[in-house]
C-alpha cells in the first residue's frame, strides 16, 4: 500500500530543512521529453471583451486558451504546445470547481474552450474527462451537456469510488460521511485515519489540468489550484476542512501523493470575474471583471496571485471585521518547493488577445 507520509507533521516538529529536502523524490521530475516547469511564472492572457455581464464571449475565450496553452507550452503552435504536456495514449482530466455554479464556479464555457483546443490537436475525445467530486455539482453546472456536446466524459470522484490501496494516512480523525470510503465504520480501532484516492485518479487519468475560478475562500484565501486538487481526488476530507491550520498542513501532504500533483501538466486560473467575498454563493455585486485567464505550471503561483488579487479588491471595498488571509498553506507549499508563494519572485508574463 502507498500512501504520503506527514511531511508537513513532521516539519512542524523539528525535521524542517530534511523532510523538505527528502520530500522532493516524491514530486514529478521532468523527462527529456516533457516541458521543464517554469516556477514562479504566470502567463496572464486578456481581452477586455472576454465577458459581457459577466457572461463569457465563446469566440474570443476559445482565443485566449490558444494564446495562454501555447505561452505555457512555450510555442507559438497550439498542436505543439499540447504535445509538451499530453501524449496521445493520455487521459487528461480536466479538475473543475462546479459547487458554486457555472457563473461563480468555474466556467463551462472556459472548459469548453480548452477541450476544443485540445480535440483540434487530435487528442480522442474520450480520452478527456470532466471532473469533480460531486455529481450534483456538476450536473447543476451544466457540465454533463457539456460533455455530451464535445464528446467526452464527466464524472464524480464520488461515484467512481476509492481505491482502497493508495491513501493518506493522518492520525486526526473526524467524522466520516455518507460517500467515504470506510463509511459505515468497519474498524472502530482505526477507521477515519486514511483519505484514499479515487480509482479515477489512480486507474483512469494520467494527465490533470485543474481549471479553478478566482474565488473566495474564508480559510484559505481561495478555492484555487491546490484546494481543488487535493480535496477533490480524496474522500474523509472533512476532518480537515473546518480548520485554517489544518488545511495548511495537510493539503500539501494531499497534493503531493503520487496520483495527484505529479500528473498536473499545467494549471489554469479562470479570472475572468474576481468574485472576493461570497465563498461558494454567487454573489455578484462582491465581483470585479478581470477578463483574465492564467496559465502556469506553478500551482501555487496561481493561488498566490489570486489570494492577492481578492485581497485587494476587498481593500477597494472593505467590510468592517473583515481580517487578512493566512498564507501559511501558500508557505508551507513553497517549503516543500511545490511552487513560489513570495509574489515578489513570482514574473507575470501580460499577454494580449486583443487583436
Amino acid at each position: 500500500m502507498r500512501g504520503a507520509p506527514p511531511f508537513l507533521s513532521l516539519l512542524n516538529r523539528s525535521l524542517r530543512t530534511l523532510l523538505a529536502i527528502g520530500l522532493l523524490v516524491i514530486l514529478p521530475v521532468a523527462s527529456a521529453a516533457d516541458p521543464q516547469p517554469q516556477e514562479g511564472v504566470v502567463h496572464s492572457v486578456h481581452h477586455p471583451d472576454a465577458t459581457h455581464s459577466f457572461v463569457p464571449d465563446r469566440a474570443i475565450i476559445r482565443r485566449m486558451v490558444d494564446l495562454g496553452v501555447q505561452a505555457v507550452g512555450g510555442t507559438n503552435n497550439t498542436p505543439a504546445a499540447w504535445r509538451r504536456f499530453i501524449k496521445t495514449n493520455d487521459v487528461v482530466g480536466f479538475r473543475v470547481i462546479s459547487s458554486p455554479g457555472a457563473i461563480s464556479g468555474t466556467r463551462p464555457a472556459v472548459v469548453e474552450a480548452l477541450i476544443e483546443s485540445l480535440i483540434s490537436t487530435g487528442h480522442p475525445a474520450r480520452q478527456i474527462v470532466i471532473w469533480d467530486k460531486r455529481a450534483r455539482d456538476l450536473i447543476l453546472a451544466g457540465y454533463p451537456e457539456l460533455a455530451t456536446r464535445l464528446g467526452v466524459r464527466w464524472e464524480a470522484t464520488e461515484e467512481v469510488g476509492w481505491d482502497e490501496s493508495r491513501f493518506y494516512d493522518n492520525a486526526t480523525i473526524g467524522r466520516l460521511l455518507i460517500g467515504d470510503l470506510e463509511f459505515p465504520v468497519r474498524d472502530r480501532a482505526n477507521a477515519g485515519r486514511k483519505s484514499f484516492v479515487s480509482r479515477l485518479l489512480t486507474r483512469d487519468v494520467t494527465k490533470i489540468i485543474p481549471v479553478t475560478p478566482l474565488l473566495s475562500h474564508s480559510l484559505l484565501g481561495v478555492n484555487g489550484q491546490i484546494a481543488s486538487l487535493s480535496l477533490g481526488a480524496v474522500d474523509n476530507t472533512m476532518r480537515f476542512e473546518q480548520e485554517g491550520a489544518r488545511l495548511a498542513e495537510f493539503l500539501p501532504e494531499i497534493c503531493a501523493l503520487d496520483d495527484i500533483y505529479p500528473r498536473v501538466a499545467f494549471g489554469v486560473t479562470d479570472a475572468l470575474i474576481c468574485q472576493y467575498r461570497g465563498e461558494e454563493r454567487t454573489y455578484l455585486h462582491y465581483a470585479v471583471t478581470l477578463n483574465q485567464l492564467r496559465f502556469s505550471t506553478d500551482p501555487v503561483a496561481l493561488d498566490a496571485l489570486s489570494v492577492d488579487e481578492i485581497g485587494r479588491a476587498r481593500a477597494v471595498n472593505p467590510t468592517e471585521g473583515e481580517k487578512p488571509f493566512e498564507p501559511r498553506l501558500y508557505e508551507n507549499c513553497a517549503l516543500v518547493e511545490m511552487g513560489i508563494a513570495n509574489l515578489t519572485e513570482i514574473k507575470v508574463r501580460k499577454i494580449s488577445a486583443n487583436p
